[in-house]
């Protein structure tokens, strides 16, 4: 065999003895590493499966859904007390404002059936008093007649039965009208022996007297009367005074200072 025919492995470097080159070493494990990741790859697909992975990303995808669906919920719930909040508080605000109102009208219609009550109270009034001074007018006039009968039965004495029938028959007139004025409230006053009182009678004459007390109404000139409690005509009377010292008992009367 010649030289030229013989195998070169002799002329190659050694990578098991300890004259290796270190590059050759990193060589050697880089191709270890990749063929230790190609094994890894073809066991991984065995160990996954595809079902179960889907399964999970479905479960996930559902999961963000209902907490998404969970958080608008929410936020419908807080937009939802929010708006009936607000409605509330406007409700109020007009329930309040009606409140107001109706309370103002209320007070109107105090004022109004309060201002009506006077209103009616006084128009009854002044139609009462109208009525009171027209009656009064009418029986003042009727007072001198009856005035002129009682001179009349005062002075006149029957002499015959002529002048008795006639006295009965004035009289019987009399009688009549006295009774129609009592019928309509009229009643005659009854001063004479009572104390003087300015508010029902009149004083034209002063006696002094000491058989009666001061101020007493010793005689009544002409009598006053009354309609209910109203005073129609004052009466006209006499009052006694204390006698003067050393002055006759029975001295002329005088006048009343008016």
């Amino acid at each position: 065999m010649t030289e030229e025919n013989k195998p070169v492995e002799a002329n190659q470097p050694s990578t098991d003895g300890p004259d290796a080159s270190p590059e050759a070493g990193e060589t050697a494990t880089d191709a270890a590493e990749t063929d230790a990741v190609s094994a890894a790859a073809e066991t991984i697909p065995e160990l996954i499966d595809p079902e179960a992975l889907e399964d999970g990303a479905e479960a996930s995808a559902d999961a963000a859904s209902a907490e998404a669906g969970e958080m608008d919920e929410e936020t419908d719930f807080e937009a939802a007390f929010m708006e009936l909040r607000s409605t509330y508080a406007a409700k109020e605000r007009e329930c309040e404002a009606l409140k107001a109102d109706v309370e103002d009208r209320q007070n109107q219609h105090l004022r109004l059936a309060a201002d009506f009550e006077n209103f009616r109270r006084r128009t009854q009034k002044e139609k009462e008093d109208l009525e009171i001074q027209v009656k009064c007018s009418t029986i003042n006039e009727l007072l001198s007649v009856v005035d002129n009968f009682e001179r009349a039965r005062a002075q006149i004495k029957p002499q015959n039965d002529g002048e008795m029938n006639l006295h009965k028959s004035y009289q019987g007139v009399y009688k009549d009208l006295v009774d129609r004025l009592k019928k309509v409230g009229v009643s005659p006053m009854r001063a004479e022996g009572q104390q003087f009182d300015p508010n029902y009678h009149n004083a034209v004459m002063r006696e002094p007297t000491a058989e009666h007390p001061d101020g007493t109404v010793i005689e009544e000139l002409m009598r006053g009367y009354l309609i209910g409690e109203r005073v129609l005509r004052h009466a006209m009377v006499k009052v006694a005074t204390p006698p003067e010292d050393g002055a006759d008992e029975n001295t002329d009367e005088t006048p009343a200072e008016e």
